[in-house]
């Protein structure tokens, strides 16, 4: 079992303003989701990233700092006490999977906290390895970018007629029988299992894969704006080793995709002031390959982050070099295939 490695000390004073900087862009990432919660509205795009993915906005503020990085009390004997620095050090030493250690500062030992690898190791370890495979196995492939966000349409497929009641309280944009057209001009290619379990039962024999739980880490690719979007399920499923930046920069770019995601979706978003991608024209479909393309980018360079910390974690070595074969897979497999 790897012990911890420190690798970096931070000060008091440098730890905390870390830490409010992190809740301050957290609480702006959040910010139109609690306005709508807190007026006791549903919001049809944001709600999928607190529903989906349970991780709440109060939890999304908390900053972790990675692993081996030591976070040093207020210092006992400076000038100025700090009682804000206090109390947030002292939550600090209760928070799962953290446990206090001592470390040489200036010549004499300083109390501090640090991530106890060996105990997240030993709950969790099943967990990071799953995690690690299916991120370095999407990294190695190339993206599709052919699916035109057809998932978000199998789900509504000939609902109606079925007397079933639509995912969201929003109109369709096309009606129910323009919806249906468009699926059924249009060949279907979902690779995401989690988007294709939720297809109508009349429309999963139209997708050309038959995507599997089983078969997720085979198929899963860098262009499938859902697999874009779980990097953050996946930065959640590695907290608290995830640095504090890395966990909302994956929530961002989730956010990011989930407003194109539904934009492209057959549902009429204009009453939260979005224009749609009209994946039923060429246009339309050519503007949301161009959003797929970008989200695939960057997802890949938070992919590369995310094995990284995985890898920090199993072997205890730094984490460049994690990062560089990740991106170095990236880059050898082909940046796009046909659909």
């Amino acid at each position: 079992m790897p012990t911890t490695t420190v690798r970096e000390i931070l000060s008091a004073s440098a730890w905390s303003a870390l830490a409010a900087a992190h809740a301050a862009r957290a609480d702006a990432l959040t910010a139109v989701w609690r306005a709508a919660h807190e007026r006791g509205e549903k919001h049809a795009i944001e709600d999928f990233l607190f529903t989906y993915y349970p991780t709440r906005p109060g939890q999304l503020r908390r900053w972790h700092p990675g692993p081996g990085v030591v976070v040093l009390s207020p210092d006992p004997a400076g000038r100025v006490p700090d009682d804000v620095a206090r109390a947030a050090y002292a939550e600090r030493t209760s928070w799962r999977w953290y446990r206090k250690t001592t470390v040489e500062v200036g010549g004499r030992p300083r109390a501090g906290v640090v991530l106890d690898t060996a105990a997240l190791l030993a709950e969790r370890g099943p967990t990071l390895e799953h995690v690690r495979t299916l991120l370095a196995n999407t990294a190695g492939r190339p993206a599709r970018l052919g699916c035109f966000g057809l998932h978000e349409w199998a789900m509504v497929y000939r609902d109606r007629e079925r007397g079933r009641d639509q995912r969201h309280p929003l109109p369709l944009r096309l009606g129910h029988a323009g919806t249906d057209a468009v699926v059924e001009a249009h060949p279907i290619t979902c690779t995401h299992f989690d988007a294709f379990r939720f297809f109508t039962p009349e429309a999963r024999g139209l997708n050309r894969l038959q995507p599997t739980r089983e078969s997720q880490p085979a198929m899963e690719q860098p262009g499938c704006l859902h697999a874009t979007m779980d990097l953050y399920k996946w930065a959640t499923k590695l907290a608290p080793a995830v640095p504090g930046d890395l966990l909302l920069d994956c929530f961002e770019l989730a956010r990011d995709v989930r407003h194109v995601d539904m934009r492209a979706s057959p549902y009429d978003v204009s009453s939260y002031g979005e224009e749609a991608v009209a994946i039923e024209t060429p246009a339309g479909r050519a503007e949301y390959v161009r959003h797929q393309r970008a989200f695939a980018e960057r997802g890949q360079a938070l992919r590369a982050r995310l094995l990284a910390t995985v890898d920090a974690l199993l072997t205890d070595e730094p984490v460049a070099g994690a990062a560089a074969a990740a991106a170095a897979a990236a880059e050898q497999a082909p940046a796009v295939v046909p659909a």
